[in-house]
């Protein structure tokens, strides 16, 4: 293929550009605070169940007391009730009867009271666990909240980077052939480099000296001539940096 020398050159311009585009495509799907992210979004997901059992005990727990106010409403009522019916009673089998069962339920009351103390105190345990569960969310929530603010302005700004680099790519590669477009275009797919430097007999696509014998031949190559590095693959540009 031959394609003008300073069509040529402008290749180099493009690998550069595309070298930046590929370190930005890079740094947009390596953006550090994404794996931080990740790590708090864990851990957030591992307070779940934690949350949800808690939740659950404080429920269920609530429950319980209710459970044992209304039994302790019940004996209140059976006791008034009582003594009531003992202190209007004239008969002394019937006082001995009221008396016996007023000293059952004050014992009942006594274990009811006792035992909602407990589940108080269980209550109480199981609600303070939950703050500190929300605590941690919430700290843990206003951190991804952070996070997810320098996300996006970092992709803005990588995004803007990009936007900025296409649009110079587009203004260099209007000026070049569409043959030799495509030939720097399939060779940058294939190996990694597109278009690459001789300098001082050097190839800057594979940064190995051509042999003399390559090198021999780029000298006696026709400026026009499009020559690949013979390891790299890659469109060699020559100036006067070359070395010929």
């Amino acid at each position: 293929m031959k394609a003008d020398p300073s069509q040529q050159r402008l290749l180099l311009g493009i690998q550069e550009i595309d070298n930046h585009i590929l370190a930005n495509r890079r740094s947009q799907a390596s953006i550090a605070e994404v794996e931080e992210r990740k790590s708090l979004e864990a851990q957030l997901l591992e307070l779940g169940p934690a949350f949800i059992a808690a939740s659950g005990l404080i429920e269920d727990t609530r429950s319980e007391i209710a459970r044992i106010e209304d039994d302790v409403r019940l004996v209140n009522s059976r006791l008034a009730q009582d003594v009531e019916r003992r202190d209007h009673s004239s008969s002394g089998k019937d006082i001995a009867g009221f008396e016996h069962e007023i000293v059952t339920l004050n014992n009942r009351k006594e274990q009811l009271e006792e035992s909602e103390l407990v589940v108080m105190q269980r209550l109480e345990d199981a609600e303070n666990e939950l703050s500190t569960i929300n605590e941690q969310r919430e700290t843990l929530n206003l951190q991804i909240s952070q996070l997810n603010e320098s996300i996006d302005a970092r992709m803005s700004q990588l995004r803007g980077e990009a936007d900025s680099l296409a649009e110079e790519r587009a203004a260099i590669v209007k000026d070049v052939a569409t043959e030799l477009m495509a030939l720097y275009e399939k060779q940058r797919e294939r190996y990694g480099v597109g278009a690459a430097l001789l300098t001082r007999g050097v190839s800057g696509g594979s940064g190995v000296a051509l042999t003399a014998s390559d090198l021999d031949a780029v000298r006696h190559a026709e400026p026009d001539d499009v020559i690949l590095c013979p390891d790299s693959s890659c469109i060699l540009i020559r100036t006067e940096e070359s070395g010929l």
